[in-house]
């Protein structure tokens, strides 16, 4: 029972350390050289305090840890086939193509594209509708509604960090942003319109053609070139000036103790890492997690209509965490009001929904994503986590 115990709150590793510790706390023999200096075993003792999984934590040994270079810190727990990359501030410049250069002029155009219910068959709907600054570049729905007030079948996904996403929507149907930019004006449940209906319209407008010559060099107005101008705007729309980007360029003093205490757990034994690492906090991978609603009124088969591979069945994109206190609801289904409830939901290791009778044998049948297991964290722990992730 007490080594059951032990095991529960991971103390087993910091027991197997003992011996060292004790060792390098001995006083060194006269006109020996000490192995360590008494900072360095101050160091390595913190690093076994701060290594379990517990209701509390040691916060003068966790500032201290993580007073050091990045490279130094904990290393993160990353599942088997995983892939990751170090936590790093977001460059000052975003990645943009070198046919599609974004020039004041061109960055000016698109913002005025977004904003313009022209794209749209009715003239009442622009980009900007869905995608709202001060709701996070989403539109604080469950799903939206487009043309006609029609319903959308998933969230609107926050186009803050689309600059770095690659491929694009939840399924990843798009490569490129200057080809999302025109997914939804052909989609008729959003924009409803056609691309040749927009050239035409647009290339018939008193003011845009004059525009489009500043930017483009004649007054020739296509489909691509509004696909560029919203694209050249869109990757400009990057979170920028948080505390998270400052505390890890080194004002170690920006996160509370409980934010640095969830930046801990979402590197070590929550996981999160495994899908949301790098600058831009996210793998741009697909995974199940459990939200498909496989043979149900719901059913949403995500990446698989898109590639039609099996494997596919049920994933979707990994969105990136920047700004995420700003872009609820979440997830695909956008039916997460919560962020506390989101983490509740990754603490028991997602839904996994099992086949009913006549789907037992059905090659289809998706299932949750093996990086997800139960975490089986404190309620404390995930109070730390989410106030962490309001850091981002």
């Amino acid at each position: 029972m007490a080594a059951a115990r032990l095991l529960r709150y991971g103390w087993l590793p910091l027991l197997a350390l003992l011996p060292v510790l004790g060792a390098a706390s001995l006083r060194a023999a006269p006109g020996a050289v000490p192995a360590e200096t008494a900072e360095d075993a101050q160091i390595a003792a913190c690093r076994v305090r701060i290594a379990v999984s517990a209701p509390s934590i040691d916060q003068a040994c966790l500032r201290r840890i993580y007073a050091l270079p990045i490279s130094e810190w904990p290393r993160p727990h990353i599942s088997e086939g995983a892939v990751w990359s170090e936590l790093a501030p977001l460059p000052e410049k975003p990645p943009e193509p070198a046919d599609n250069p974004g020039t004041p002029e061109k960055i000016a155009l698109g913002r005025r594209l977004f904003e313009d219910p022209r794209l749209s068959a009715s003239g009442q709907i622009a980009c900007a509708n869905c995608h709202d600054r001060q709701l996070g570049w989403g539109d604080g729905r469950s799903v939206p509604f487009g043309h006609d007030r029609a319903p959308g079948t998933r969230n609107a996904m926050s186009v803050g960090m689309s600059a770095y996403a690659s491929p694009l929507f939840w399924d990843g149907r798009a490569a490129t942003l200057e080809e999302q930019a025109l997914h939804p004006i052909e989609d008729m449940r959003e924009m409803a319109f056609t691309l040749k209906q927009l050239e035409r319209r647009l290339n018939r407008s008193d003011d845009y053609p004059a525009e489009f010559a500043r930017v483009f060099g004649d007054r020739r107005i296509t489909s691509q070139r509004v696909g560029q101008a919203l694209a050249a705007f869109q990757r400009t729309l990057v979170p920028r000036f948080n505390r998270f980007d400052r505390f890890l360029e080194g004002r170690r003093d920006l996160l509370s103790d409980r934010q640095l205490w969830g930046l801990h757990l979402f590197r070590t034994h929550a996981g999160c890492m495994n899908c949301h690492s790098g600058a831009a906090l996210t793998d741009n991978g697909f995974h199940n997690l459990g939200l498909h609603f496989y043979g149900r009124a719901r059913e949403d088969l995500g990446r698989y209509k898109v590639t039609g591979d099996p494997a596919d069945v049920g994933r979707f994109r990994t969105p990136s965490l920047r700004n995420v206190r700003n872009t609820g609801p979440w997830m695909h289904t956008g039916g997460f009001m919560d962020l506390r409830g989101v983490v509740n939901l990754y603490n028991v290791g997602m839904p996994r929904p099992k086949p009913r009778a006549h789907e037992v044998d059905d090659p289809l049948f998706p299932k949750t994503d093996p990086l997800l297991q139960p975490l089986d964290l404190h309620r404390t722990e995930l109070e730390a986590i989410t106030e962490f992730l309001q850091t981002l």
